[in-house]
């Protein structure tokens, strides 16, 4: 297939958890035979901290200056395209599905944040990804997050037909390696500063670093000057896909803590929980409803929503949570590697073509 898809940033995963998604997905739909092309607003926060200039195989990166410099462009692509996808938080969102509603592809809005996005609508605001006639036109919405999610989309939303498509990790990119001496740590946590994911950090993380001996390593940007951290706890700004695998297998247990609005919903996995888990590593997760789908508890997984579980956690024997990281990367590499994910998305769009596709006019 032939697919546009019309997104926030896959250059730069700099504080953005949907680049190091598509990379892969695209990544696994390229070796699938499949051609790409993903259209970012090359905006400065992005350009500042890119770290991919090329997409790879023939998928292909289209960086844009204003939505008037591509529009004709983007047209174009459109008419030789089998499917379009225009995803949550894509800055030109708007423009875009005027023109893929248009269009004689197959029409899909993927809601990448759907907790936030039906958060803010509880709020009353303008959600400006979001078409202002809902979603009721598009022939496909999908979402990241599963559960009742999928009927919200309906209901609020006007989607007439909903699926998800979870996260996914590539096992080539993630897997066993040796220990960085840098990032040896008793315990790991990388994510993006969240205030509504901070609550659930200090539980899991920050408690028991006051807590136990030891050093607790965190990755990640935006955190706050004023958040007082325990003397045992070093902060790196950012860490770059390609070092996560050693990230996470520095440490014998890493954390995963969920917006709440998201724990909420439940059925919305992070990425990093696939992330680790293909790299070995047992992830201490806080609870949320639908866990138990992606990974077994206490047996692919750890859970607790107390700082006293989570400190009996992380002073588990090393072969215990060893045991645990291996089940975890078995149930990764089977049930969600990207090129799964990839097979799930094509089936997904080839069954809601408005005809076959392939077929002659």
């Amino acid at each position: 297939m032939r697919i546009a898809i019309f997104g926030l940033s896959v250059s730069s995963a700099w504080g953005n958890g949907h680049a190091t998604l598509w990379r892969s997905l695209i990544s696994a739909l390229d070796a699938a035979g499949n051609r790409v092309v993903f259209f970012e607003r090359d905006v400065p926060y992005y350009r500042a901290h890119r770290d991919l200039d090329e997409l790879g195989g023939r998928a292909r990166l289209r960086l844009y200056a204003s939505w008037d410099d591509v529009c004709g462009e983007a047209r174009g692509a459109l008419a030789d395209c089998d499917a379009a996808i225009i995803t949550s938080y894509c800055p030109d969102a708007r423009p875009a599905a005027e023109l893929v509603l248009a269009s004689r592809a197959i029409r899909v809005f993927y809601d990448l944040d759907t907790p936030i996005t039906l958060s803010r609508l509880d709020a009353g605001e303008d959600v400006p990804y979001l078409p202002r006639g809902g979603l009721g036109e598009f022939d496909l919405v999908l979402s990241y997050t599963g559960g009742s999610a999928l009927e919200h989309l309906r209901d609020r939303l006007g989607a007439r037909r909903v699926a998800p498509l979870y996260g996914s990790v590539d096992p080539l990119r993630h897997y066993p390696v040796a220990a960085v001496p840098h990032w040896r740590a008793a315990c790991s946590y990388l994510g993006t500063w969240s205030e509504d994911r901070q609550a659930a950090l200090e539980t899991l993380f920050v408690s028991p670093a006051r807590r136990l001996t030891g050093r607790f390593l965190i990755g990640g940007p935006g955190y706050p000057a004023e958040v007082a951290w325990p003397a045992n706890v070093v902060r790196v700004e950012h860490v770059a896909p390609p070092d996560h695998p050693a990230f996470y297998c520095s440490s014998p247990l890493t954390i995963s803590v969920t917006r709440a609005p998201m724990a909420a919903l439940g059925f919305c996995p992070s990425g990093r929980l696939f992330e680790a888990a293909a790299c070995g590593v047992p992830v201490l997760s806080d609870p949320w409803p639908g866990l138990e789908v992606f990974f077994t508890p206490g047996d692919e997984i750890l859970v607790a929503d107390s700082t006293d579980d989570a400190a009996s956690a992380i002073e588990l024997g090393r072969d215990t949570l060893a045991r645990i990281g291996r089940r975890a990367r078995a149930r990764a590499v089977e049930e969600h590697a990207s090129a799964r994910r990839a097979a799930e998305l094509i089936g997904l769009l080839e069954s809601s073509a408005p005809r076959a596709i392939g077929a002659v006019p």
